[in-house]
C-alpha cells in the first residue's frame, strides 16, 4: 500500500439550499509533505469538530482503488485524488482486509486504525447530489480513519507498512456494516 497523493484543503462556504455552510470536504493534492499530529493534519481545515478530526479521527485515508467504481457513476465531475476528503489517498486501502486496532508506519509517523468514514450531507456538495450519500453506504467503500500514534511527516510514494497486527478486531468493512443497520 503506497500513497499516491497527499491532500489538504481549506475552509470554504457553500450555498446549500438558500443556507451558508462552512465546510473542509474540499480537498486537492499538494506536492510537499503533510504533518500529522495528534488530532488533525496540519494546515488542513477542519470545521466541526464534533464529527472530524480529534484523537480518534486525526487522519482519514481513501483508496485509490475505489476510484474507478465512483468514476462511472459520476462520470462527469472534475475527478482529483482527494475529492472523497481523504488527506491519503492510498493504492489497495482494502477496508474488508484492515482491522480496528491495527497499526502502520507510514513516513515518519505510526498510525492506528479507529473507525470507517460515516459519509454527511457534506460529501453529497462535492458530488452536487445528496445521492451520493446513499450510494457511500450501500458500498464497502468508506475509507480509514486513523489516530496518530507518533507524529510525522508523511509525502507522495511512502509505504503503509503492517507493523502491529490487532487480533479479535472486526474489519473496518465489518464495523461499517454495522453502522449501517
Amino acid at each position: 500500500m503506497k500513497v499516491v497523493s497527499v491532500n489538504l484543503g481549506e475552509k470554504k462556504a457553500v450555498n446549500y439550499n438558500g443556507k451558508i455552510i462552512e465546510t473542509g470536504i474540499f480537498k486537492y493534492p499538494i506536492k510537499t509533505e503533510i504533518f500529522l499530529g495528534k488530532e488533525d493534519v496540519e494546515n488542513d481545515a477542519v470545521i466541526d469538530r464534533r464529527y472530524h478530526g480529534g484523537i480518534e479521527k486525526a487522519v482519514y485515508a481513501y483508496s485509490e482503488n475505489h476510484y474507478n467504481y465512483w468514476k462511472k457513476l459520476y462520470p462527469d465531475i472534475d475527478w482529483r485524488y482527494g475529492i472523497f476528503g481523504e488527506n491519503l489517498t492510498i493504492t489497495n486501502l482494502d477496508e474488508t482486509e484492515i482491522k480496528v486496532g491495527n497499526q502502520y508506519s507510514l513516513g515518519e509517523v505510526v498510525i492506528e486504525v479507529t473507525k470507517p468514514r460515516e459519509p454527511c450531507m457534506k460529501l453529497g456538495l462535492v458530488f452536487g447530489t445528496q445521492t451520493v450519500l446513499k450510494q457511500f453506504w450501500n458500498s464497502s467503500k468508506s475509507g480509514i480513519y486513523f489516530k496518530v500514534i507518533s507524529t510525522g511527516n508523511v509525502k507522495t510514494g511512502d509505504e503503509l507498512v503492517l507493523v502491529k497486527e490487532a487480533f479479535n478486531t472486526p474489519s473496518i468493512a465489518e464495523v461499517y456494516e454495522t453502522k449501517k443497520k
